[in-house]
């Protein structure tokens, strides 16, 4: 049982997709905060330092140690999905560049929490390409969840997540179904019981969606401008900070 978590990567452990009212976002480490919580049955400390648009390297460069420094019972660790989505991506720097980080990581005295990300690709363009280096990469660091202190989630290889119910407009993020999916697959893998009021079992059930399409709004939505961030060497996540830089009490209740 965890009584404290810090969590660090990019978009997806930052939570987007899963939009809130107030325009924050949540996202399946929020999830999982809440899921912990409810399984302690007291409050816990909760972090969130992931910012959207990072690389495997600034995640590394810019997180770890701050996340490290605040001594959590664990840390969950996922990055290199904006690495795959560049002309080119330099898979052994990048691999061992994430050894390196679960290393570090255990090396410290805390637990890793390491995951690979959604996978995206059945619905995006040049999704084979994308797809490819996702499966050589989850598979280089394979070995690194045999290793005492580490549990892994491979978020990547859970065919029911691609399906178009789980994704955002953008098919690039997930939704909020999505990211509790997810919640789901890491609270399962800690032996913590996934509440029944947030429905996973019960929208897995139902009927898989349709294929999309990608039409000419979308590209002009969403793929342009993403091709326009990446040729002027902005980020979207440029001036950003974290969303819950300090472990913050987290009350069980909240789970509702």
């Amino acid at each position: 049982m965890f009584h404290s978590y810090a969590a660090i990567g990019d978009s997806f452990t930052e939570g987007i997709g899963d939009d809130l009212p107030n325009g924050s976002v949540r996202g399946w480490a929020d999830f999982v905060a809440l899921g912990l919580a409810a399984a302690a049955r007291e409050p816990i400390g909760y972090a969130n330092l992931a910012n959207r648009g990072r690389k495997l390297g600034p995640i590394i460069d810019e997180q770890l140690e701050a996340a490290i420094a605040l001594r959590p019972e664990v840390i969950s660790f996922n990055g290199g999905g904006n690495d795959m989505l560049r002309p080119r991506m330099p898979e052994v720097r990048v691999a061992e560049r994430f050894r390196e980080a679960v290393h570090r990581i255990r090396g410290a005295g805390i637990h890793v929490l390491m995951l690979s990300g959604a996978n995206p690709t059945d619905h995006l363009p040049l999704g084979r390409v994308f797809d490819a280096r996702g499966v050589r990469l989850t598979a280089a660091l394979d070995d690194l969840a045999e290793l005492d202190g580490v549990t892994f989630v491979d978020n990547f290889n859970d065919r029911g997540l691609r399906d178009i119910r789980y994704w955002s407009p953008d098919k690039l993020h997930l939704n909020s179904l999505g990211h509790a999916r997810v919640a789901s697959n890491v609270l399962t893998a800690l032996g913590v019981d996934v509440p029944d009021e947030w429905g996973v079992a019960e929208v897995a059930a139902a009927p898989a969606g349709t294929r999309s399409r990608s039409t000419a709004a979308y590209y002009r939505e969403f793929v342009l401008p993403w091709i326009g961030r990446r040729l002027t060497g902005r980020s979207s996540g440029d001036g950003r900070t974290a969303k819950r830089p300090t472990l913050e009490p987290l009350a069980p209740d909240a789970a509702r």
